[in-house]
């Protein structure tokens, strides 16, 4: 299925996989994909310290970008789980805050 927005994020990765920013990624059930807001990316970066903010740089332009470590390995064995859903945004943010993680101890 043809996807404007789900397309433009698969041609960002695999520039930055091209560019050896990142050593792979993968989008589980494309062909069932409507929107980009339903969309988890798997990606796992390239090992220099400069990579994680390269991939945040290029994904940053899409509306509601946010990553977490992919600890579930469910669908994806790789390193990260990047979305584009205002819901996984807030997720994600309560996840990596440390005052929430304070304020919760």
């Amino acid at each position: 299925m043809f996807v404007k927005a789900i397309n433009d994020v698969k041609e960002t990765l695999e520039s930055l996989k091209s560019s050896g920013v990142i050593k792979g990624w993968e989008l589980p059930y494309e062909n069932l994909l409507t929107r980009v807001t339903a969309a988890i990316f798997f990606v796992t970066p390239a090992d220099s310290e400069a990579a994680a903010t390269e991939i945040e740089n290029a994904l940053s332009e899409y509306e509601n970008f946010s990553y977490r470590l992919n600890t579930e390995k469910k669908l994806s064995d790789l390193a990260w789980r990047v979305t584009f859903s205002k819901e996984e945004k807030e997720k994600n943010t309560k996840i990596d805050s440390p005052v929430e993680s304070t304020a919760t101890a």
